[in-house]
């Protein structure tokens, strides 16, 4: 390859504005990637859905993170993140499976259900009183 030569091709110029030509390429990697869009309408609601679930995801991994140093279920609360976020990320999948490794276990191999209301209400319960410290 000469020095002049471009490895990478350049983009057609285009007078679109980069958000949307973003947006089209995301509508059309749906349709062409997704199981049940057939239309560009499916297509930009299964877009919508991904994204939402993906800020759900990463949102719970980082609510469990914080957590983790402070009161309340970190671990389970991050491996929520996870299984949420594994829909779309492999890398989440896989990293979920050493999260699940490192919860608490009964003979079953299945987390232990006071285990799991303990940490909800918990989390619940500082929630809601950190919403409420806020707020007065």
């Amino acid at each position: 390859m000469s020095s002049t030569q471009s490895p990478l091709p350049t983009p057609a110029p285009t007078d679109e504005p980069l958000l949307e030509r973003i947006a089209d390429a995301a509508i059309a990697a749906e349709i062409e990637t997704g199981r049940r869009e057939e239309t560009v309408e499916e297509a930009r609601r299964g877009v919508f859905r991904r994204l939402a679930r993906m800020t759900a995801g990463f949102l719970l991994v980082l609510a469990g993170l914080v957590m983790w140093v402070l009161p309340g279920p970190g671990l389970l609360t991050i491996a929520a993140g996870l299984l949420v976020l594994s829909r779309d990320f492999p890398w989440a999948a896989r990293l979920l499976e050493r999260v699940r490794a490192r919860l608490p276990q009964d003979g079953e191999s299945q987390t232990h259900k006071g285990v799991v209301v303990a940490s909800i209400a918990l989390a619940v319960v500082s929630i809601g009183g950190s919403i409420a410290f806020m707020l007065v």
